[in-house]
């Protein structure tokens, strides 16, 4: 049986986080100044890199103010479980896949899309409108 989380790393996660998040350029998230320096990582097998920001003099990391942030699952996990989602598999499946219960996979994917929610722009329709199709997801 194929194991699909020894496919990727969470040092490939992070350099991607990093790069879709901040483009090569890291900023802070309290102040958004680009006024930074980094701070090291929490251990040497640790890929988060850590930041001090100069002008508001905080401390954060490549997750820090991200739906990522503040959880216990590895970077990947959570990739993955994104993924998953992406191809419309259930809670069960996404659970089963992970290895993990089917409360951590509901969790995990209701914070996923409560993020997802929040970063899609405003819909703004006019004039005529047609539809086909609903289809609703589930907890929705």
């Amino acid at each position: 049986m194929l194991n699909i989380q020894k496919l990727m790393s969470d040092e490939e996660c992070y350099r991607a986080i990093r790069e879709l998040r901040w483009n090569g350029n890291a900023q802070c998230p309290h102040c958004k100044s680009s006024g930074i320096k980094r701070n090291g990582h929490s251990s040497k097998d640790d890929p988060c890199q850590k930041y001090y920001c100069k002008e508001c003099e905080k401390y954060f990391d490549d997750l820090t103010g991200t739906v990522f942030a503040n959880h216990h699952q590895p970077l990947k996990v959570w990739v993955l479980c994104l993924y998953f989602m992406g191809l419309n598999l259930l809670n069960r499946q996404i659970a089963q896949e992970l290895g993990l219960c089917e409360s951590s996979a509901l969790e995990m994917t209701t914070i996923l899309r409560e993020g997802v929610e929040q970063k899609a722009p405003p819909i703004s329709l006019s004039g005529v409108v047609e539809m086909d199709d609903v289809y609703i997801v589930a907890w929705h």
